[in-house]
């Protein structure tokens, strides 16, 4: 819920705002909010001296390119297709668990993750006129995503939520520094009039006390966010977790009519059907199977 309401304040503000400008504010805001309220409640500073910071960095630029693909690909499309598009990762976390986490997946959802790739097809329709160059990128944002989450489970039994959450928005405000410095005055946007182009390169600009005060939402939205997906990924089975982010679903049909007057067509809501349902379905199917006990066992624990 905090990251659907937060994912639609970023698409109103990056018709004027560039990605990285934005994100940087956000990533700002959170990291005071999770190092001075949610370390301090996990145990303290000394947390963040972990001893396992290449897997933060693998984290941190797996989120990096999930976000700043996924932004960029609802520059240019409705929020509720993208944010479907989007939520085949819970199916790339099922597939993904298997080489790294040792986790067996049978058949049937084997099944059930084909069925919400053909959603996906469904809804950026390639080789029609209706096809966006931009659909591709939430599909990249997916397999980052789950990427990261699968990194979440390595992680988690070692370090805290709020250690997790910390280095992943210290990762986003360095990456948005540098995208600042390199790319901030705009040179690349001169003449560019596709919209998830000019959301990555159009110029940083002073924002008013209105969008400035979003942009703080924003952050404090992302925060909360960061701090409960990460408890979340590592309290639990990364199957189990994964299928609770439907939840933003709706969510987004809901921002795209009541905030942009965009309407899924037919055809998309059919796209957006068989993916929730298809995760929905493998989740239960690893509910009434149990989780056998598995060599991902032994890979969480570092045995």
């Amino acid at each position: 819920m905090f990251f659907s309401a937060s994912d639609m304040l970023i698409k109103w503000l990056g018709g004027t705002y560039p990605l990285h400008e934005i994100i940087f504010v956000r990533a700002f805001v959170a990291l005071c909010i999770i190092a001075g309220l949610f370390v301090p409640l996990e145990g303290g500073y000394r947390n963040l001296l972990t001893k396992r910071m290449p897997l933060h960095i693998l984290r941190g630029c797996s989120v990096i390119i999930a976000n700043m693909a996924f932004f960029t690909g609802v520059a240019s499309l409705p929020i509720a297709d993208a944010t479907a598009i989007f939520f085949v990762a819970p199916l790339f976390i099922t597939a993904l668990s298997v080489p790294f986490l040792g986790e067996k997946v049978g058949f049937r959802r084997w099944a059930a993750v084909s069925v919400g790739l053909m959603g996906v097809i469904i809804i950026i329709r390639p080789g029609t006129d209706a096809f966006k160059w931009a659909a591709l990128a939430p599909i990249l944002a997916a397999l980052a995503y789950a990427t990261m989450q699968i990194t979440a489970r390595r992680l988690g039994v070692t370090e805290k939520a709020s250690v997790m959450a910390f280095y992943i928005q210290l990762t986003f405000l360095c990456f948005c520094t540098l995208a600042g410095l390199t790319v901030g005055d705009g040179r690349l946007a001169e003449g560019l009039e596709d919209p998830s182009l000019l959301a990555l390169l159009r110029a940083w600009r002073m924002p008013s006390t209105d969008d400035l005060l979003v942009m703080l939402g924003v952050g404090a939205l992302s925060a909360c966010g960061a701090y409960l997906i990460s408890q979340g990924y590592r309290s639990v089975e990364a199957t189990i977790a994964a299928p609770f982010e439907y939840i933003a679903m709706p969510m987004a049909v809901m921002w795209g009519v009541v905030v942009f007057g965009e309407l899924p067509d037919k055809v998309a809501i059919g796209g957006i059907l068989l993916i929730v349902a298809s995760g929905l379905y493998s989740f239960w199917r690893e509910n009434i199977r149990g989780t056998p006990v598995s060599a991902k066992a032994q890979i969480i624990k570092g045995r």
